[in-house]
C-alpha cells in the first residue's frame, strides 16, 4: 500500500513538473511524420527525474495546434525494454505498449526499426483540433542481466497529419455532379 501511495504521489509531482513552462524545453511539432527526439536521464535531469528531457536537462514539452485531425506516434529507441507515460497538459493520454528487454541488441536511434519491432514500446494516439502540449514519463526501465533500470534513454514522437478520407472526397464530387446535372435537367 506504501509503494503504491509513492507511486501515486511521484506521478504527481512530475505531472506538476510537465507543466512548469518556465524551466521547459518547447519544441514546436509541425504535422511533418518527422521523428523529434527526446532523452530521459536521471543524472542529467534538472529534476533528477525520469520526464522527456532536452539535451540541456530542462523538461521537454512538444506544442503545436491542430486545425483537423492528426496521429502523434511515440516510440522508444536504443536498447528495448522501455515504456512511457505520455501526457497532454498535464492530462495522461496513455502508455505505449509493453516491451521486450533485450539488452544488450539496440537499433541507436533508428526509430523506424525501433516502431517496426514488436520488442519496442510505441502507441499512436488519434488527436483532434485544438491545441496541444505533449510530455512523457518513463514509466519502465531497460535493464541489464542485473535488473538494475538503467533510467536512461531516447526516444522519439512524430505528428502526421490525417487526410480526409478519399471517400468524402468522391462523395462530394458525386455531390457536385447530381445537382450540376439536376440543375442542367431543370433548365431545359
Amino acid at each position: 500500500m506504501k509503494t503504491m501511495i509513492k507511486k501515486t504521489l511521484l506521478a504527481v509531482a512530475l505531472a506538476s513538473v510537465f507543466s512548469m513552462q518556465a524551466e521547459a524545453s518547447n519544441v514546436n511539432l509541425a504535422a511533418d511524420s518527422q521523428w523529434n527526439t527526446f532523452d530521459v536521464d536521471n543524472t542529467y535531469a534538472g529534476s533528477g527525474g525520469l520526464e522527456w528531457i532536452d539535451t540541456d536537462g530542462s523538461a521537454l514539452h512538444f506544442i503545436f495546434t491542430l486545425s483537423g485531425a492528426a496521429d502523434l506516434t511515440v516510440v522508444d529507441g536504443g536498447f528495448a525494454g522501455d515504456q512511457f507515460q505520455v501526457f497532454n497538459n498535464g492530462t495522461a493520454l496513455g502508455f505505449t505498449s509493453v516491451p521486450v528487454n533485450t539488452y544488450p541488441a539496440s537499433v541507436v536511434m533508428n526509430f523506424d526499426a525501433a516502431l517496426a519491432s514488436s520488442n519496442y514500446s510505441s502507441a499512436v494516439f488519434h488527436l483532434g483540433a485544438g491545441s496541444y502540449d505533449i510530455t512523457g514519463l518513463l514509466s519502465l526501465s531497460a535493464h541489464d542481466s542485473s535488473s538494475i533500470p538503467f533510467n536512461a534513454t531516447v526516444g522519439a514522437v512524430s505528428l502526421t497529419a490525417v487526410p480526409v478520407p478519399a471517400a468524402l472526397g468522391l462523395f462530394l464530387a458525386g455531390s457536385g455532379l447530381i445537382g450540376f446535372f439536376s440543375r442542367r435537367r431543370d433548365n431545359k
